[in-house]
């Protein structure tokens, strides 16, 4: 049967089809973010599934570091995922896709944690990059660390992850997206609608703030 169906010649509009398919699915290699939500919020489904292959793992790792539960972060990532794609149609490419997406991220996690009144444990937090104002780095792993130093490097952990979830929400989400997501000061400000002078003040007072709690590990 199937050599019946190879043998039997395609109608010219069977090719033409099978032209559009292969040409579409490599627009998506070359377009941005927005410009695949675009084709998106103009019915073309597939891009859809590029974004969430793309960004999938991000939102839930960004999702746990908000909840500290793991079944509960999937759940939320793909609400996130959900409300994105129910809010298509509204989709304006005035700011970068990443943007949209974690503002939508940010308000369901903290919405989340508020109804819910989540009792938030202790997250795996690394401030291992030095501090953009300031050089310094608060938190550096020893590769030759004797017994000794591995406890007192994780008392310093513990220490890290209580003073950060300490902070108050704003600054706490702000550290989330600039230190695990990469975000730059100018798309923080936006998902947490600051400019990006407010957004780097933010940021230098969670440090500083960090700093001072934790300065006797540093």
């Amino acid at each position: 049967m199937a050599t019946i169906a190879l043998d039997r010649p395609l109608s010219a509009a069977h090719l033409q089809a099978d032209a559009v398919r292969r040409r579409t699915a490599g627009d998506w290699n070359g377009m941005t973010d927005a410009e695949i939500m675009l084709r998106v919020r103009d019915g073309e489904d597939a891009g859809f599934d590029i974004l969430i292959e793309k960004y999938r793992k991000a939102m839930i790792n960004f999702m746990y570091r908000m909840v500290h539960n793991q079944a509960v972060a999937e759940e939320l990532a793909q609400e996130v995922f959900l409300r994105v794609y129910r809010s298509r149609a509204t989709y304006r490419a005035e700011a970068k896709f990443t943007t949209w997406l974690y503002r939508i991220a940010t308000n369901l996690g903290v919405n989340h944690a508020r109804d819910t009144k989540y009792e938030r444990a202790a997250q795996n937090v690394y401030l291992d990059q030095p501090d953009p104002e300031t050089g310094t780095t608060p938190d550096v792993a020893d590769s030759t660390a004797s017994v000794e130093e591995d406890l007192v490097r994780d008392e310093r952990m513990r220490a890290i992850r209580k003073h950060v979830m300490a902070l108050p929400e704003r600054q706490r989400t702000a550290v989330l997206m600039h230190k695990y997501q990469g975000l730059d000061y100018k798309e923080i400000g936006q998902v947490l609608k600051l400019s990006e002078s407010a957004t780097k003040s933010l940021l230098f007072r969670a440090y500083q703030t960090l700093r001072e709690s934790l300065k006797e590990f540093v």
